[in-house]
């Protein structure tokens, strides 16, 4: 389930790539956590 999540947040990242818009620092610590997180729960 954990790598289904970061699935769906590096499609997010990739969409906002797309944009050609620089990802905010708020959104790659959120994720960097998120990531940490699963991967303690785990």
């Amino acid at each position: 389930m954990s790598s289904h999540k970061t699935f769906r947040i590096k499609r997010f990242l990739a969409k906002k790539q797309k944009q050609n818009r620089p990802i905010p620092q708020w959104i790659r610590m959120k994720t960097g956590n998120k990531i940490r997180r699963t991967k303690l729960g785990l």
